[in-house]
């Protein structure tokens, strides 16, 4: 049974003689491996680049005034910023300060809320 099974994979599934391989070229082999990688970059990386870039420009633009949430689920008000640092009140009388990267999101900001104030000043004047 062993010599038959040996057999076997000696020969292949093509019924070939022995040595002979099933396998493509070796160019195949490696625009293989080269899509794959361009799957995973398009697929993992790129996405995982892009958000990080978000976040990083997110960081950047807080001021004071904004609420946010940080990484461990504390909501509170930016009450001061410093270049790596921000200090952060999340209830009366209690500051903390925070790193930037700390900070997971915002929630609401004096900058988005001077735009939507703008745009319904300019709907109450249309109307």
């Amino acid at each position: 049974m062993i010599n038959l099974l040996y057999a076997y994979g000696m020969t292949g599934t093509t019924g070939g003689a022995p040595g002979q391989g099933s396998g493509g070229s070796p160019m195949s082999l490696i625009f293989m491996i080269i899509a794959i990688f361009a799957v995973m970059y398009f697929l993992m990386i790129r996405p995982q680049q892009r958000q990080k870039k978000q976040h990083q420009d997110l960081l950047s633009k807080i001021s004071k005034g904004d609420k946010i949430i940080t990484i461990g689920g504390i909501y509170g008000t930016v009450a001061g910023v410093k270049d790596n640092t921000v200090i952060v009140k999340i209830a009366d009388n209690v500051k903390v300060e925070l790193t930037r990267a700390s900070i997971s999101k915002v929630v609401a900001s004096k900058a988005s809320k001077a735009q939507q104030g703008s745009q319904q000043g300019e709907e109450n004047k249309e109307t």
